[in-house]
C-alpha cells in the first residue's frame, strides 16, 4: 500500500570479450614497465657489483657498516672497519660500492 513493488533492472547488454580483457592487459603492461622491469634491472646490477668485488674496494653494507674489503670468499667478505678491526659479512649484505677515498673523507 505505502511501499511500492521493487522490480529487477533490465539486463545490461553483453559486451564483447575484448572490452573486458583489454583494461587488464593494459594494466599488466604498465606494471611490467613501471615496476617489474626496473627491479629486475637493479637486481642484475647488484649481482654484477657483488661478483666484481675485490680487495681494496670501499663498501657500505645494508646494516650501515662502512669499510674496506680485505678478503673475498665464496659467500663471505672480510671488511676492515677500523685499524686492526675486521668483520666478516655475507656477500648479499653489501649494498653499495663507494668511490675510492670516501671513508677517509668521512
Amino acid at each position: 500500500m505505502f511501499i511500492s513493488n521493487a522490480f529487477a533492472a533490465p539486463a545490461a547488454p553483453g559486451g564483447d570479450l575484448l572490452s573486458g580483457i583489454l583494461p587488464m592487459v593494459v594494466i599488466f603492461i604498465l606494471f611490467y614497465f613501471m615496476l617489474i622491469r626496473p627491479q629486475l634491472k637493479q637486481a642484475k646490477q647488484q649481482k654484477a657489483m657483488i661478483e666484481a668485488l675485490k680487495a681494496g674496494d670501499e663498501v657500505a653494507t645494508s646494516g650501515g657498516i662502512l669499510g674496506k674489503v680485505t678478503k673475498v670468499n665464496e659467500s663471505f667478505v672480510s671488511i676492515e672497519i677500523a685499524a686492526d678491526t675486521v668483520v666478516n659479512v655475507q656477500k648479499h649484505t653489501i649494498q653499495t660500492l663507494l668511490p675510492p677515498g670516501t671513508i677517509k673523507a668521512i
